[in-house]
């Protein structure tokens, strides 16, 4: 009897030993820990205040901008990362701002082991990086999210070589503005997971550098067929508003 409960006492407290420890990145009140690089400005300038937050929730927001002019955004944690499982929550709110590109209506992504943003270039569109693509459906057309691009990367898909930019995810299609949950698992340069909902959507392995970038062209040429082990993680805007909280993460480290 003795022995049993000894044996209860030293697994309930190994059980308690490994509880996650999840994180918050965003506290819910500002933007502290994060750091806008938007096409055509400074690092740190968030124009016409792209990037706010509001009861609780990050936003991208265009309610300043007469007209889109391929303002890309992203915004940047502080930190980076290389070991680790990444979730949050996002929705689609209102109507893409003019000026926007056909394909970026209800489109974002997270950009995971990106590149850092003091070297991107002042008119640079997306970060070097791997993208978690999110999708807002149209309320007709299926058009799953959780897919993977690849802004200046290649993966290992099924074992083999993919170049193409995008590979979509099997996820359902959510329209209209409801939350949307998305968790990703990375483990450094090995394999990546894409989870919507819970559900496992989309994996890949061996993300490397690899194709065009629109700056510095001669530097990421010799980085090709790298490993791409650790970066930052940054949340996109690209025209249409979007919505962003619970964000947290579980360093595997």
């Amino acid at each position: 009897m003795k022995t049993f409960v000894l044996c209860l006492v030293v697994t309930t407290l190994y059980s308690c030993s490994q509880k996650e420890k999840w994180i918050k990145l965003f506290n819910g009140k500002n933007l502290d820990g994060w750091t806008p690089k938007i096409r055509g400005y400074a690092l740190g300038d968030n124009y016409k205040n792209t990037f706010l937050v509001e009861d609780g929730v990050m936003k991208v927001s265009y309610k300043a901008y007469d007209s889109f002019n391929n303002t890309f955004g992203h915004i940047f944690y502080k930190n980076q990362y290389s070991n680790y499982r990444f979730k949050m929550d996002y929705r689609f709110t209102g109507e893409q701002i003019s000026g926007g590109r056909p394909w970026a209506s209800r489109n974002s992504g997270i950009m995971i082991h990106c590149e850092d943003p003091k070297g991107m270039g002042l008119k640079q569109n997306f970060p070097v990086s791997i993208e978690v693509q999110l999708l807002g459906g149209n309320g007709i057309n299926k058009r799953p999210t959780g897919n993977l691009c690849t802004p200046g990367t290649h993966v290992k898909y099924n074992d083999t070589l993919v170049t193409e930019h995008i590979i979509q995810s099997s996820s359902n299609t959510y329209h209209g503005e409801q939350w949307v949950h998305v968790e990703i698992e990375v483990r450094h340069d090995s394999i990546i997971k894409h989870f919507i909902n819970g559900k496992e959507v989309l994996r890949y392995s061996k993300p490397h550098f690899g194709g065009t970038v629109d700056h510095n062209k001669a530097l990421w040429k010799s980085k090709e067929y790298q490993p791409l082990k650790s970066g930052y993680i940054s949340l996109q805007s690209e025209s249409h508003p979007v919505e962003f909280k619970n964000i947290e993460i579980l360093d595997l480290n």
